[in-house]
């Protein structure tokens, strides 16, 4: 591979559910349960283990429809959107 090159990563959409829609309920899920959601869900994004994501409310499988690379994405698009425009 040469260094010199940036890679471009094509982001395929194939859920018809929206991953700020995951994000949401995945976040009210971990939240009523007494967790730290913002842990919780770096926890999984950084390791891909679905333990981080509490069952209740069906949040670890509604996660886990959405690839991680998609989440990191939707959380930075929505940052620049918020903060750097």
């Amino acid at each position: 591979m040469n260094n010199q090159n940036t890679q471009d990563i094509g982001i395929i959409h194939e859920s018809n559910i929206e991953v700020s829609d995951i994000l949401e309920q995945v976040y009210e899920a971990l939240s009523e349960k007494g967790y730290n959601p913002v842990s919780q869900i770096v926890g999984y994004v950084m390791s891909g283990d679905p333990t981080y994501i509490t069952s209740y409310k069906n949040a670890r499988s509604l996660i886990m429809k959405a690839e991680r690379d998609e989440i990191i994405e939707v959380l930075l698009e929505n940052y620049i959107e918020t903060r750097l425009k």
